[in-house]
């Protein structure tokens, strides 16, 4: 996410550059929030999802949508960008500065990145907590296999999960479906860890 050059702007000022631009961009408090230029990773995890869940939901009147989906969000206006986003059921729109805007996703999915994760493991999350039929929010890593789940239960409580295996399969209650880390990390390759240099003692 980086913050673009211009240091205010109104709604109508925004919502004509989203109209306007084939980039993506947030608006938060009169600053405008560029969201394009996915690294190779975030594209291929964002993809992999994506083409997973569209054939296995696609007989269950369930929908897929991916990062280009405007979802609006009632406390943090007038709508945020996910990676991924889905709902069994009838998906529901509103017209908001004149686009499409979802407004009714019971999964969320945000690939993280150096620049985003604790926005989206924090605010952005609790704004999110804002839409009645947000029921599930998945947190994937890009520079590991790591997958952080929350979910609400029958009582309203918010549950936390963390996977950190290839073999390691994530039920997603929002869909009822299952989906695997191997799926998530196709074609993805991590970084190398960096070699640490031995100490004293160790090499004695």
């Amino acid at each position: 996410m980086v913050a673009n050059l211009k240091h205010h702007y109104t709604l109508e000022e925004y919502f004509e550059l989203e109209r306007a631009s084939d980039e993506k961009y947030e608006y938060l408090d009169g600053e405008v929030f560029c969201m394009s230029g996915a690294s190779e990773s975030h594209d291929e995890i964002e993809t992999n999802i994506i083409s997973y869940l569209k054939p296995v939901l696609a007989e269950r009147r369930c929908r897929v949508f991916s990062g280009n989906m405007r979802i609006k969000v009632p406390s943090h206006p007038p709508y945020r960008y996910a990676d991924v986003s889905a709902l069994c059921g009838e998906a529901k729109f509103e017209k908001i500065g004149g686009v499409d805007v979802l407004v009714n996703p019971s999964l969320i999915v945000e690939v993280l990145s150096n620049s985003t994760a604790n926005y989206d493991r924090s605010k952005k999350f609790r704004h999110y907590k804002s839409i009645e039929s947000f029921t599930e929010y998945l947190l994937i890593a890009q520079d590991s296999a790591t997958v952080t789940q929350l979910f609400r239960n029958e009582n309203g409580e918010w549950i936390y999960r963390d996977f950190a295996d290839l073999d390691a399969v994530v039920h997603l209650p929002s869909l009822d479906c299952d989906l695997s880390l191997s799926e998530i990390y196709r074609n993805v390759a991590f970084p190398s860890p960096v070699e640490q240099p031995l100490e004293r003692d160790e090499i004695r």
